[in-house]
């Protein structure tokens, strides 16, 4: 999932808040009315109400595998060659 908007924070007591944050972010504005929610999502986890296209079971054969998938070096290659986007 794509951002709709992206906003960049420089106050570092903010981004520190935010970076310890495990809960449910609320967003106020000055007079103290909801601006809007966030949740933070842990790193390699989907978000609530994705679901990933592959079961358990396929992502733990693909990795005992050695020949599944390609290494970074390529994926790079096929980025810079416009393969992918």
């Amino acid at each position: 999932m794509l951002p709709a908007t992206t906003v960049v924070i420089s106050d570092p007591e903010l981004l520190s808040k935010l970076a310890s944050s495990d809960g449910l972010i609320v967003f106020r504005g000055p007079d103290g009315q909801c601006i809007r929610f966030a949740e933070p999502i842990p790193q390699g986890q989907l978000p609530n109400g994705f679901k990933s296209p592959f079961t358990d079971e396929e992502i733990e054969e693909a990795r005992k595998r050695p020949d599944s998938g390609i290494t970074l070096a390529e994926f790079w290659e096929k980025m810079n060659r416009g393969e992918w986007k």
